[in-house]
């Protein structure tokens, strides 16, 4: 923990210092109360423990200060003048407590541990408050077959010790999947452990799957926990499986094979217990006949897999996703779609999938006079019967005509092209150039001086 002492007896200062830095805590020492002002400036702190008469702002001072700027900070007030009217004083005034010199060094020690476990206790009592509410936040949803066929491969496997590959493009719910995989499992009350391998610097990856010991390398002061140790009792979920470097991935496979860690700096292994969840946005076999994967690991990795649909392929699940996203964002339980806007949701391509829907949604929520169809990340494609773009069709169907004797001069042909491929979007946007903009990929500026030229 982080502790202040403030205490102007050098002697008392020194050796309370010393004594709780073999503790293993951070202490900073401050001999009078405009010390402990300027340290309180620098930074927060999780224990002050500070004499009552300091010279300077007093300790009372102190305790006022440390509170505003913190208030979960535990104060601890030490004076050699006790009386009912400065305890009473220095609790009403937030204190947690209130020890009298002269005193054994012992009883500091005690009296911080058990701040120390209560901190823990407070932390740990939040961390489960975010999962409960995580979990009812976090949910599958959706009824289309490919969406019904995963959850009962879920429920089918999650009991298993098997690894799991998760396979879908971006945006798809690959991390939802792995939670619920994880929550159904005999797991559920360990922890979950989400790494995503692009997030992390690869020069910093083996450090952080495996952890390090103090002296490893410069800047490792102390011992660092790696994911696979945070994971242990629990399941470790590495996302982008398919971007993990050549000699990680040997790492990877000797951890999965002998369950056991070695951190970076130390000679020792370290036993871990864990259920190992993976994703790929891409083929991993694909890469493994590149040679960017190792054939070894994609066949431990590939126990049991589980392919994400994209939305473009689920679109009957859309308007149950609207609801969901649009309620966690504090809209009514009976949220309802327009017609118009239920239609142009279905009708477009969703690229981004799902993680785009739910941009959408909350577009919608807060822009509610603007045309969804000006909501989207990119610009939208309807798709015809026949599965092709009707800006190409349209670009087909335009003056072209086979190559014969007499033909325009190119750029004359395609002038005639481009004007084509312009009405046609302005038709199908209602004359809207924000709209028609948005389906040619072009700025607004650009459509409109285009069609100025016409």
């Amino acid at each position: 923990m982080r502790i202040m002492l403030v205490e102007d007896e050098k002697m008392t200062m020194v050796s309370l210092t010393g004594i709780l830095r073999k503790e293993g805590h951070e202490v900073t020492a401050c001999p009078d109360g405009h010390a402990a002002m300027a340290a309180l400036d620098s930074g927060s702190f999780d224990v002050v423990l500070t004499d009552l008469n300091v010279p300077g702002p007093d300790g009372l001072e102190v305790l006022a200060r440390a509170k505003r700027d913190n208030p979960e900070a535990k104060v601890i007030i030490m004076t050699a003048y006790a009386s009912t009217k400065t305890a009473v004083e220095a609790l009403r005034m937030g204190a947690h407590d209130y020890i009298t010199k002269p005193f054994q060094t012992d009883e500091v020690l005690a009296r911080v541990a058990r701040i120390g476990e209560l901190q823990a206790v407070v932390a740990e009592n939040r961390a489960l408050r975010r999962q409960i509410d995580g979990s009812r936040q976090r949910r599958i949803v959706g009824n289309s077959p490919g969406i019904k066929q995963m959850v009962k491969t879920i429920e089918s496997v999650a009991p298993g010790e098997y690894n799991v590959l998760i396979q879908g493009p971006s945006g798809t719910g690959k991390e939802l999947v792995a939670r619920a995989v994880h929550d159904a499992s005999s797991r559920s009350e360990g922890p979950f452990v989400a790494i995503n391998c692009t997030a992390i610097p690869e020069t910093l990856l083996e450090s952080e799957l495996f952890g390090y010991r103090k002296g490893a390398f410069t800047g490792a002061e102390r011992d660092h926990k790696g994911y696979f140790a945070r994971a242990n009792g629990g399941s470790l979920f590495i996302d982008d499986i398919d971007d993990l470097p050549v000699n990680v991935q040997v790492k990877l496979l000797r951890v999965i094979q002998e369950r056991e860690i070695e951190p970076v700096g130390g000679g020792e292994t370290v036993a871990v217990d864990f259920r190992l969840i993976t994703a790929t946005k891409e083929d991993l076999k694909a890469a493994v006949d590149q040679g960017r994967f190792r054939e070894d690991l994609y066949y431990r990795l590939n126990v049991i897999p589980i392919k994400l649909p994209t939305l473009a392929e689920r679109k009957e699940d859309i308007p149950a996703l609207v609801k969901h996203f649009a309620v966690l964002r504090g809209a009514k339980e009976d949220f309802h779609l327009k017609s118009e806007a239920f239609g142009a949701l279905v009708s477009y391509h969703w690229p981004g999938n799902v993680r785009e829907l739910e941009n959408v949604v909350e577009r919608m929520l807060a822009l509610p006079d603007v045309p969804v169809t000006e909501l989207f990340d990119v610009p939208l494609r309807r798709t015809s019967a026949t599965g092709r773009d009707p800006a190409m069709l349209a670009l087909a169907g335009a003056e072209v005509q086979p190559v014969a004797e007499e033909m325009p001069p190119y750029r004359e042909y395609m002038q005639r092209c481009e004007q084509h491929l312009l009405q046609w979007a302005l038709a199908q946007a209602d004359g809207n150039i924000t709209v028609a903009a948005k389906m040619l990929d072009l700025p607004r500026s650009t459509l409109r001086s285009k069609l100025e030229k016409s």
